[in-house]
């Protein structure tokens, strides 16, 4: 008997890392998950893992970036399982530009609607289903460059994911006594496919210092399982062993899109 026997999960960024570590932990739980994600092959094999070990999965190919069809996600669940009990917003989107004086609106504005736009649109979707039971819980994959912005996340992903953090603290302000939870999760380094997209992307070793994505998979599974009278509001996690950065760095300051040149 598995912690989430019953329960209709939305995973989004469910083909690769953290999403996909999240997605089979949640299906081992007993979960129903529904994987979104804009590339329909890595979610079909996200999907082929979990029926090959008994699970359901609903395959719903969606670009994030689209609020009107992050929000149909939540339809989707709706009309296959009959509703949802658990969001994991997991996808994220970070720009090539790192620094402020170089990132153009276009890299900008892109950041924004997959980290906060299509944030808010598939939670408030998901959250009026859940208010018919009032009971639910919103799991949001921040990161620690909402707490300590800088170059290694970049101006726009930094503020976006501050956003989206407070996002869910307005959320629980707003809904707890309704029984909707709102989970924050801010990782800082982990080895996913998203650093391919840094302006250094790191190496082997670099990476080898890192978190899993099964390490922050398992951050989000507990505060899917806690009982509901219990809350987990936010968690912190880090890399134990601290890496020098200064090469990363020294890239993000340098490198901008050639129209932002000066």
């Amino acid at each position: 008997m598995g912690a989430l026997d019953g329960k209709i999960a939305i995973i989004t960024g469910a083909g690769t890392g953290i999403g996909k570590s999240a997605a089979l932990q949640f299906a081992g739980e007993g979960a129903s998950v529904v994987l979104v994600g804009r590339r329909p092959g890595p979610l079909e094999e996200t999907a082929s893992e979990i029926e090959s070990a008994g699970g359901t999965a609903l395959v719903h190919p969606t670009d994030l970036e689209d609020g009107d069809a992050a929000a149909g996600v939540v339809d989707a669940a709706v009309g296959k399982f009959g509703r949802v009990d658990i969001l994991v917003n997991n996808a994220g989107h970070s720009s090539r530009v790192r620094t402020m004086k170089y990132v153009g609106p276009e890299e900008w504005e892109a950041v924004f609607k997959v980290n906060v736009e299509g944030v808010y649109r598939i939670t408030q979707a998901a959250v009026r289903d859940m208010l018919k039971r009032k009971e639910g819980t919103v799991i949001t994959v921040s990161s620690m460059a909402a707490l300590t912005p800088g170059l290694l996340g970049g101006a726009p992903y930094s503020a976006a994911k501050a956003a989206s953090l407070t996002m869910m603290r307005g959320m629980n302000s707003e809904l707890r006594a309704e029984g909707i939870r709102a989970c924050a999760i801010m990782p800082a380094e982990v080895d996913t496919p998203i650093l391919e997209n840094r302006p250094l992307p790191p190496d082997a070793e670099a990476r080898a210092t890192m978190m899993g994505a099964e390490d922050v998979a398992g951050a989000i599974l507990f505060c899917a399982t806690t009982p509901q009278r219990t809350l987990v509001s936010e968690i912190v996690l880090m890399p134990t062993q601290p890496r020098d950065t200064s090469a990363d760095l020294k890239a993000a300051q340098e490198i901008q899109t050639p129209e932002q040149q000066f």
